[in-house]
């Protein structure tokens, strides 16, 4: 649907232009051209935004939070890389500049840094949006990794199966949780 939509746009636009190109005299206010041009105009930006709204309702896109955070991470990690990427190279020219005399050297090692930058800079700007955003799924996350904590120095069966059970209720929140456990003979 997208897809199309784009194409759509990009004939009409392409359609417009070259009408507008070979037969400057159409162009006058009442034809049937300034007609379709002043439709086109408006339909065109309603075109893009109408083809999503169908390819989710169609395709039962309702996951999207998922491609709207990933966009959100994704984004801002760029953006963090960006402003860390600039500012090295402005920075270490300055301070590097009586040293190397005009070589590039600050541009690598500010690749370099920026390069170095992405992995911590992703988790953290990942686990701020789902904390701002996702909440339930960031205590989730929290309530498991406190239970695998506590999990780790536990040798009672009866009290692993408690944390467990407890841990399912925190996260999952089943209306029913039980736990089986089969004796080692």
């Amino acid at each position: 649907w997208i897809f199309f939509s784009v194409i759509v746009v990009i004939l009409v636009e392409i359609a417009l232009a070259l009408t507008g190109l070979l037969f400057p005299s159409l162009d006058q206010q009442g034809s049937l051209y300034g007609a379709f041009k002043i439709n086109a105009t408006f339909f065109i930006p309603v075109l893009l935004p109408l083809a999503f709204g169908v390819a989710i309702l169609r395709y039962r896109l309702w996951d999207i939070d998922v491609l709207i955070n990933r966009a959100l991470v994704y984004g801002a990690t760029t953006v963090g890389i960006a402003v860390a990427f600039f500012a090295g190279i402005v920075l270490l020219q300055t301070i590097l500049r009586p040293l190397t005399s005009g070589s590039e050297i600050a541009v690598a090692v500010s690749t370099l840094a920026s390069v170095a930058l992405f992995q911590p800079l992703q988790r953290r700007t990942q686990s701020a949006i789902d904390r701002r955003f996702y909440r339930s799924r960031y205590d989730a996350a929290r309530t498991l990794d406190a239970f695998s904590v506590r999990l780790r120095d536990e040798v009672d069966l009866d009290a692993v199966r408690g944390e467990l059970v407890a841990a399912v209720r925190d996260t999952v929140q089943p209306a029913h949780a039980g736990v089986w456990l089969r004796e080692a003979r």
